[in-house]
């Protein structure tokens, strides 16, 4: 039987859709942690994933593997890393490394002729107009990304995003200030085969947020744009995949569409973030992870069509820090014409903290509709009836 292993950080809502993947897949999984047993879906195998070479052990004893897969932004370099060790196909260690630093991203999109932002080092006087965006280079989910529109608010935010990265035991990580750019964002999931891209889905972000801080909260799809645009995107993330040397598997990218173009954000080598990839389906009722393990082991059929309808996720974000203790209006929103699902993973456990410093959502809503425009009012009409309490 063809055996995998799959890298599953602690914290990663990921474990059991992967999982399911590969049972649907019938494929064999070795599943890894730093922290053995700490998965409730079952992770019984542990190194650390800041040194892939201490996972010889479990390689010699588990192995061979077909393939190894990183799920998210904690195992994509692990795994990387791990796969040139085995000689299996897979993204340059190198690339993925680059797409893990806002500011090495960056410098290599301009080398590759890819539009971004304009950028800078962080410093005590802003480099760049306001208003501009501070970010943190090592983080992802909109953590340590602060709008300011002045010179106090800037030196707030560096400030603030400093001690974040502090907290996180980074504190020398370089943080960057590049300008804000107008227009809704969009983004966009796609597989690299050869280096080669297909585009998988391209979502819309109804509530496109402006600062102080960029919680996500409505993706659907298929997109509004109009077409040439979409296609300009695509484009753009191809350039964009080759210029930091990824070649194969899941990229997410995100993009601000201005006034003169899209505008490439972020560009990560894995699928969409937290649950919303359950926004998706393809073929006879796949699942985005089984298309990256489809991909991963270079499976022709890695080419299934996504469903016809439309379709959303909702993200609920926490408003203060806390502990979900409940969830009002469930069954309300759950008979809201469209809603497909409301899923709280983290009700009763982690504690969770709203953005800039937080990155976890405290639950999902999920739609399906005819048109996009049904999907967005589904999920806004569901999210209006739901209270999440936290203690």
């Amino acid at each position: 039987m063809t055996r995998i292993l799959l890298l599953l950080p602690t914290r990663t809502y990921r474990a059991e859709v992967f999982l399911a993947a590969a049972k649907r897949l019938g494929v064999d999984v070795v599943a890894a942690s730093e922290i053995a047993g700490a998965l409730e879906a079952g992770a019984p195998s542990s190194f650390d994933f800041g040194d892939p070479e201490s996972a010889a052990a479990l390689i010699a004893q588990k192995g061979p593997f077909a393939a190894v897969l990183g799920v998210d932004d904690a195992s994509v370099q692990a795994a990387a890393r791990i796969s040139r060790m085995l000689g299996l196909r897979a993204n340059p260690p190198e690339a993925v490394d680059a797409s893990r630093n806002k500011k090495i991203m960056r410098e290599k999109f301009l080398a590759g002729g890819v539009r971004v932002p304009r950028f800078a080092d962080a410093a005590e006087r802003c480099p760049v107009p306001f208003p501009c965006v501070v970010k943190a280079t090592t983080l992802s989910a909109s953590r340590g990304v602060i709008r300011a529109d002045g010179a106090n608010e800037y030196s707030a935010a560096v400030t603030r995003v400093r001690a974040l990265l502090q907290r996180e035991g980074e504190p020398e990580a370089p943080i960057i200030v590049e300008a804000f750019l107008p227009g809704p964002e969009v983004a966009l999931d796609g597989l690299l085969a050869g280096g080669k891209l297909r585009a998988l889905a391209l979502f819309d972000k109804p509530e496109t947020p402006d600062g102080p801080f960029f919680p996500e909260t409505l993706f659907v799809t298929p997109s509004r744009l109009p077409p040439a645009v979409q296609e300009e995107i695509r484009a753009e993330a191809q350039r964009a995949s080759g210029a930091l040397g990824l070649r194969e598997g899941p990229i997410h990218a995100e993009f601000r569409v201005t006034p003169d173009g899209p505008v490439i954000l972020e560009l990560a080598a894995r699928t969409i973030g937290g649950r919303c990839s359950g926004a998706l389906r393809f073929g006879a009722d796949a699942s985005l992870e089984e298309l990256v393990l489809r991909n991963a082991l270079g499976l022709d059929d890695a080419l299934l069509p996504r469903e016809d309808s439309a379709s959303g996720v909702c993200m609920i974000n926490p408003d203060r820090p806390g502990i979900v203790e409940r969830v009002d209006g469930l069954a309300e929103a759950l008979a809201v014409e469209g809603i497909a699902e409301a899923v709280f993973p983290t009700r009763g456990s982690r504690a969770l903290e709203p953005l800039p410093e937080g990155g976890q959502y405290a639950g999902f809503l999920f739609a399906k509709a005819d048109t996009p425009e049904a999907v967005e009012t589904a999920l806004k009409t569901a999210r209006g009836k739901i209270t999440v309490v936290l203690r």
